[in-house]
């Protein structure tokens, strides 16, 4: 029988229940994802201004890019010369920044604080060990961990930065943006770790780079107010002085850990994949001869003989007249002989 009855949304569609119930669930899937992004941003903003915030939930494996955010700005920030400008003032703050900066890691972070290959005072310590961190690359017991741990277990799957296990972009630069690169082996440093001030400085990595920035827009305002004929600014130093130079820094000492396992010749049969490269060693101030230091890491000078060019050795020569450094670690003439490989591999 036929009646005049309205027909219901319901009847009409037949499937408005079942949309009502995935609306429901997208939401709840969308709400869910939100809660997650929140956490995750408060974790990474957590960690940025304290490196000893909580790191249990990185997952070991994959890249905290959230974290990592400010690096990648730094990377985008190198187009500013488009509107800053360049003059003759800039690049040369941007090259002593990049020298001075390179040194305090080769010698500091690297041959001091990683190897112990000399000595020096406490206050002194300190400083270098606040001109490292002014290159960006966290603190120094983080980065003597790393390191330590690396020439433990090189080319072991536990080594975060073997081209041979990981891939050259890895062992590059993707290592320390992983839950294990973040982390500080705390067990292979107990020597450093009795030092607040370095500890302090561990956890509060960004404070030195910030201010070390500030000092460059404060220096960059006054010229541009009392030597207007240097053609500077505050702009202008910043993008040269700080994130170019500091950029530049980034990715010539990340090649040690690519490239030089890569690219080169080995003098010694070596257990890794260690080569000695010249051109790496022009650039990273003596650590291109990275065969040499991983046959013999506790000396001073990574360039054993004298066509080897170790500017970092230098400078650490000199820091010893001054009476900054001293006991500085040779290279035994048994170390030369030892374990060298086939000639025509020299």
């Amino acid at each position: 029988m036929w009646t005049n009855r309205a027909i219901g949304p319901d009847e009409r569609t037949g499937d408005r229940p079942h949309r009502a119930l995935e609306s429901r669930r997208v939401g709840r899937f969308t709400g869910a994802a939100r809660r997650r992004f929140g956490t995750a941003a408060r974790g990474a903003l957590a960690r940025w201004i304290d490196t000893g915030a909580s790191a249990r939930a990185l997952d070991d494996g994959a890249v905290d890019w959230l974290r990592c955010a400010p690096f990648l700005a730094l990377h985008a920030l190198c187009l500013a010369p488009i509107w800053t400008g360049v003059s003759t003032t800039a690049l040369a703050v941007a090259g002593g920044l990049y020298a001075s900066r390179v040194f305090a890691l080769t010698a500091f972070y690297h041959r001091y604080f990683s190897h112990r290959a000399f000595r020096t005072s406490r206050p002194f310590q300190f400083l270098m060990a606040v001109a490292g961190n002014c290159a960006v690359q966290r603190g120094p017991i983080w980065w003597a961990a790393h390191h330590r741990h690396h020439h433990l277990h090189s080319e072991e799957a536990s080594d975060l930065h073997s081209p041979r296990r990981h891939g050259f972009w890895y062992s590059h630069m993707l290592w320390f943006m992983t839950g294990a690169g973040f982390r500080t082996q705390t067990r292979y440093v107990r020597d450093w770790m009795q030092y607040p001030e370095l500890r302090w400085l561990d956890r509060f990595d960004w404070v030195a780079p910030t201010l070390l920035a500030l000092a460059l827009g404060l220096t960059g305002s006054l010229l541009a107010r009392v030597r207007p004929d240097l053609g500077t600014s505050a702009p202008q130093l910043l993008a040269w002085g700080f994130v170019i130079s500091t950029v530049a820094v980034y990715h010539t000492t990340y090649t040690v850990n690519s490239a030089a396992h890569v690219w080169g010749t080995r003098r010694f049969n070596t257990r890794d994949d260690s080569r000695n490269n010249a051109a790496l060693a022009l650039l990273t101030m003596g650590e291109g001869w990275h065969n040499n230091h991983h046959h013999f890491p506790a000396s001073a000078r990574q360039g054993f003989y004298w066509w080897e060019i170790d500017c970092t050795y230098y400078g650490l020569v000199a820091l010893s007249w001054m009476g900054l450094v001293w006991d500085l670690r040779g290279v035994p003439p048994y170390v030369l002989e030892r374990n060298l490989a086939a000639p025509a591999r020299r």
